[in-house]
């Protein structure tokens, strides 16, 4: 634990402080004119560059007491709770995460099995993530609000766009994986191509697929919360960030942010106890 606690310590610790080095150039803006009235000097200059009540880039600390605000210090079903918003975001988010994962393993299945497909669909979905996010979303969104689906849908659509494509490429992988002769035992055995893949396809791809599922997690996160953008929401992780911005109050977009990248490393490393558990019961090594 010593050996795997050292190196992530101080790479944090590196980051912590350039981080508060960087916010003497950046808040130099604002706090210039207040350094030049206290009389200047190195003390003034921590103080204000680390203190600043709207600063352009916020000090960790800053960020870290505005987290315990909004997470701790207040009731988490209020709207000043940061806990409620990401509930809002991470509501969407699970669902895009399960419909762009139940649709890629669908769409991997179909390509491993119909030649024709790879041929026809795979450059489409390949295509499908060359347009920027940002410019598809409110498309997206319009359509989509104007079929009256509740607004969780409409929101995870986003999330769903995102997530297939590394579940469909992993997948099709995956599936693919089992060699020559393990395939030749099946056909041995008379197994017709359904039992292939629930007996040896399914199983042989789950590494691959777990691998892809701890990836599209955190890009449906992301999917979620740029979709709350154009919609003008008043919750969710999105929409703390759009308050943030119009007010410029930094400290409420960064602290979202973290809260944000807390959640989505959880969810991975759910995942990640998932697969071990699940590998661990097919008998892979540890």
């Amino acid at each position: 634990m010593k050996r795997n606690l050292l190196p992530i310590l101080t790479v944090t610790l590196a980051i912590i402080v350039m981080w508060y080095l960087a916010c003497i150039p950046m808040n130099a803006v604002l706090t210039t004119p207040k350094i030049a009235a206290a009389g200047g000097g190195l003390a003034n200059t921590l103080a204000y560059s680390w203190n600043e009540v709207r600063p352009v880039l916020p000090s960790p600390h800053q960020v870290a007491r505005e987290i315990w605000n909004t997470v701790f210090a207040v009731a988490p079903w209020t709207i000043k709770s940061l806990v409620y918003h990401l509930w809002i975001t991470l509501s969407s988010t699970l669902v895009g995460f399960i419909m762009g994962g139940l649709l890629g393993i669908l769409l991997a299945i179909s390509i491993v099995h119909t030649a024709s497909l790879e041929k026809s669909l795979m450059p489409w979905v390949i295509a499908s993530q060359t347009i920027p996010i940002l410019a598809i979303a409110p498309m997206l969104i319009v359509v989509l609000g104007k079929t009256g689906l509740p607004d969780i849908f409409t929101k995870a659509s986003i999330s769903t766009y995102l997530c297939f494509f590394p579940v469909t490429i992993g997948m099709v992988k995956g599936l693919r994986s089992p060699d020559v002769m393990q395939q030749d035992l099946m056909r041995t055995y008379n197994a017709n191509a359904a039992q292939t893949l629930w007996k040896l396809r399914l199983p042989a791809s789950l590494p691959f697929l777990f691998a892809s599922l701890k990836v599209s997690v955190a890009i449906a996160l992301t999917g979620a919360i740029v979709a709350e953008l154009p919609t003008g929401a008043v919750a969710g992780i999105g929409a703390r960030l759009l308050n943030g911005s119009y007010y410029g109050n930094t400290l409420q977009i960064w602290a979202a942010l973290f809260v944000a990248a807390f959640a989505a490393a959880m969810m991975v490393w759910l995942l990640s106890e998932l697969e071990k558990q699940s590998l661990k019961r097919m008998g892979a090594k540890p």
